[in-house]
């Protein structure tokens, strides 16, 4: 199974994978926000890097979920 349909079929099947996806998601939202902010507080800056970090955990958990199920077929 493609990488696609297996995210697809992950999402309507486990919840667990769509609050990763979700956690992702506003992961991102709050980045592309700073972005746009331009220059960064200390806080911010902080923040960045944290979401950062959070963001690309999120991603290893997702990318291992699909792995597991790929197995299982």
């Amino acid at each position: 199974m493609d990488e696609k349909r297996l995210r697809e079929r992950l999402l309507q099947e486990s919840e667990e994978f769509r609050r990763l996806v979700e956690e992702h998601r506003l992961c991102e939202e709050r980045l592309e926000f700073l972005r746009h902010k331009g220059a960064l507080t200390e806080e911010e800056a902080v923040e960045e890097r944290m979401l950062k970090k959070k963001k690309l955990a999120l991603k290893d958990k997702m990318y291992f979920m699909m792995q597991e199920r790929q197995k299982s077929f």
